[in-house]
């Protein structure tokens, strides 16, 4: 006599499924409901239009498909590899992105192709596309603005002390192969924090206090101070004229920047060797920090989608990630906002 089992089969098991995961509330069904993905893939496809082949061949992607799809591997810390995997295998990735009933999934090569060929003005489309929808549903710059930057590493490089010499007059070693060549980043630097060294890049960041989005971003090389991006990422558009920076940043020259602009200085003070703070100084930069913290939520969730490590090679690419690290946090943000129910005020 066969054995009973719980197992049950049916041909519309797949829908039965798809119905289970929205009972357990999908994140990405919160994602898909607050961000017009559509109006992402017009803004790119404006900015880095599709290449039209004359001798036919087999059609690309739709650009909203391939947005969806970056914005998964960003979310979810996805190599090509793992993506083109995850898209045959799960489905509430193939729903996200239109893929339910496709028989042919985007693979790693077009992934990577699509990435590299909307470059870095493509991600700068995403990240502006997201901060426009923002807008159009009320979420203003209010309350301040924070800056701060953070680091993103990337590979450390290894190289020998002939090659260090010959890098250091821009010539590249007469040794290395083309292949050699193209796993050597030569863009990304050195850099020291709290004693300890670093390698990568920096993501300087602007955000509003009262709903904590990121508004504006400066990318560069690690070794690049954080203060060297303050003027760049300044959000003319706050409605508040406070802005809180930490104890990197102060200098006589920028507080009267700040003043002759029109904003309120609320960078944390510095003391100095024989000139330590003063009891009030130091109070001070204790209320800034509570309030400058907030940007540390922010880096926090970029950790959980990826530890913001850079995969890539140079810093073009870089550049891409990083982008997309910060339109990402805001569109998660956004997506939490809708969860909750919290609306723009």
């Amino acid at each position: 006599m066969q054995k009973r089992n719980a197992i049950k089969y049916d041909l519309l098991a797949d829908q039965y499924h798809l119905q289970t995961i929205d009972q357990l509330v999908d994140p990405l069904v919160k994602i898909e409901t607050c961000i017009d993905f559509a109006h992402l893939a017009a803004e790119i496809d404006h900015v880095v239009p599709r290449p039209v082949s004359k001798k036919g061949g087999r059609p690309p992607f739709p650009t909203e498909t391939m947005v969806r799809i970056l914005v998964l591997k960003r979310i979810y810390n996805l190599s090509d590899e793992q993506m083109e995997y995850q898209l045959l295998d799960r489905m509430s990735f193939k729903r996200f992105c239109g893929l339910l009933h496709a028989i042919n999934i985007p693979d790693r090569t077009t992934v990577w192709t699509f990435e590299n060929r909307i470059g870095e003005a493509g991600a700068k489309a995403i990240f502006d596309g997201v901060t426009s929808q923002l807008l159009k549903k009320g979420f203003i710059a209010r309350g301040g603005q924070i800056i701060d930057a953070t680091l993103v590493p990337a590979p450390k490089q290894s190289f020998t002390k002939d090659e260090k010499e010959q890098l250091k007059q821009e010539a590249i070693p007469a040794h290395w192969k083309p292949t050699k060549r193209r796993q050597k980043d030569l863009d990304a630097t050195w850099t020291k924090k709290h004693g300890k060294s670093h390698y990568g890049y920096k993501l300087s960041v602007n955000m509003d206090k009262k709903y904590k989005f990121i508004r504006k971003i400066v990318t560069d090389t690690a070794s690049t101070h954080d203060s060297q991006h303050f003027e760049r990422v300044i959000d003319k558009a706050n409605t508040n004229r406070n802005i809180y920076a930490d104890r990197g940043y102060p200098s006589a020259e920028r507080e009267a920047w700040l003043k002759a602009n029109g904003y309120r200085s609320q960078i944390q003070r510095k003391g100095h060797r024989n000139k330590p703070l003063s009891k009030t100084q130091q109070g001070r930069n204790h209320r800034i920090a509570k309030i400058r913290a907030r940007v540390e939520h922010a880096f926090a969730a970029m950790e959980q989608m990826g530890r913001k490590l850079i995969r890539t090679i140079g810093q073009v690419r870089a550049n891409f990630a990083m982008t997309m690290m910060a339109a990402c946090y805001n569109l998660k943000r956004l997506a939490y906002f809708q969860r909750t129910g919290i609306l723009a005020f």
